[in-house]
């Protein structure tokens, strides 16, 4: 996808001359329903008091946000099961890191950082209750800034799609999609430094496929200057065992028309299709039935019992130097819908990430 420039020149003159300080609540809030891709006109600033917490709640203080595509459909007022559905007027979903700065709530105590439902804003009062997920950070020597994407949904996207969903075998022959964006930066290390997969990945450009090759693939495919499917034939002659798609669209028709015996796909996203007027229609889903290969989706949502175990992991394979985390982070509240927008754009390297107010000086 070719980058407007012009279109970025409009969401940075949408943050300019917003001055923000610690003494008010700055929100971005919905504007209008998107309509194709994010526009500065589908977003609303706006700034209030620091809200009070009553007795039960906390006072949350943002340090980072996290971005996903989904927030486009959340901003269209769809989305993910669970999560209130956005009218024009609303402050809009995401996750982030925050510090607790005051608590009239008996389980959770001044200083201690957590990870949850915060929105775009810059503080929220919450009960801390059980639809908003919060969790708390825990002490593992890692900075806060990975909660709001390595460590946080798209590390449990990333691991519940490919191991739980992906089933992955030594020696697997894998196709990744999305290699550079924020989950397929972590499924290509997590598929060659942990289970030891032949990581062939795809991106858009150059320096993106050069930084797919330090980050686990062993061969890069680009999407935007060559033929994928003659790449496939000319990479994995033999077929593959295993593709993780990110995009959807012809790439996943081109990964099914190679696969070996007893293959699996692994539906993680697919953003190629996010804006097309009419959905991508597969003309070859029966090669399936053809090779006893299994194709199969996943909802982040569906696997937080397992968000402990998920974060150990994860945070292991760090220590250890098996993953690498990469975050791309947008410095600035204010211009976080040029953080969304980079997503769509294909300008982000890594989990897409906001930093609101930088590490804390201190946490618990």
């Amino acid at each position: 996808m070719t980058t407007p420039l012009s279109s970025l020149a409009e969401f940075d003159a949408l943050s300019a001359n917003k001055q923000m300080d610690d003494n008010a609540n700055y929100q971005w809030r919905v504007a209008a329903r998107p309509v194709g891709n994010v526009k500065p006109t589908d977003f609303m600033w706006t700034q209030n008091d620091i809200p009070v917490p009553g007795k039960g709640e906390v006072l949350l203080k943002t340090h980072y946000l996290g971005l996903a595509p989904v927030m486009r459909f959340y901003m269209q007022g769809t989305g993910a099961a669970g999560e209130k559905v956005l009218e024009p007027g609303d402050i809009i979903h995401g996750r982030g890191v925050a510090q607790v700065i005051q608590s009239r709530h008996p389980d959770w105590r001044e200083g201690e950082m957590v990870q949850g439902q915060m929105g775009w804003q810059t503080y929220k009062v919450s009960k801390m209750t059980a639809q908003e997920k919060f969790y708390r950070m825990p002490p593992n020597g890692l900075p806060a800034a990975l909660g709001s994407g390595v460590l946080g949904m798209t590390g449990l996207s990333a691991h519940a799609g490919f191991f739980t969903c992906g089933d992955p075998q030594q020696g697997d022959r894998m196709i990744l999609s999305g290699a550079a964006g924020g989950v397929g930066s972590m499924v290509s290390q997590l598929a060659a430094n942990v289970s030891g997969c032949d990581v062939i990945g795809m991106a858009g450009g150059p320096e993106k496929c050069a930084f797919i090759l330090e980050h686990g693939c062993s061969h890069a495919i680009d999407y935007k200057s060559e033929n994928i499917a003659a790449r496939l034939d000319e990479l994995q002659p033999d077929g593959i065992d295993l593709y993780f798609d990110n995009v959807g669209g012809e790439t996943l028709e081109a990964c099914l028309e190679r696969l070996r015996l007893h293959s699996r796909i692994v539906l993680c996203g697919s953003i190629s299709e996010y804006t097309r007027d009419e959905p991508f229609k597969l003309s070859n889903y029966t090669r399936l039935r053809a090779t006893e290969s299994r194709m199969q989706g996943f909802f982040v949502y569906n696997h937080l019992d397992r968000w402990k175990l998920v974060m150990d992991d994860l945070a292991g394979w760090i220590h250890e130097g098996k993953l690498k985390p990469v975050q791309d982070i947008e410095q600035g509240f204010q211009h976080m819908p040029r953080a969304l927008a980079n997503l769509y754009y294909g300008q982000n390297v890594g989990v897409q990430c906001c930093s609101v107010r930088g590490e804390p000086e201190n946490w618990i």
